[in-house]
């Protein structure tokens, strides 16, 4: 397996404190990972489930606990 090439959403800039997720394409998965620790590890998710969870981002269907 090649190193995965982990990119930031263009929308991402070092304005808004650099807060964003990075994704890779994985060998059987999508993976997500924090930006600001890229070292601490990331979450698989299926292209299915990586699909579910950009449309529901695109029409504001989450609700955030914090």
């Amino acid at each position: 397996m090649t190193s995965p090439q982990w990119r930031k959403s263009s929308q991402s800039s070092d304005g808004t404190s650099g807060q964003c997720v990075e994704v890779a394409r994985l060998d059987d998965a999508i993976g997500l990972r924090d930006s600001k620790a890229p070292s601490s590890g990331h979450l698989l998710l299926s292209s299915e489930s990586f699909a579910s969870l950009v449309a529901s981002v695109k029409r504001n269907d989450l609700n955030f606990v914090g």
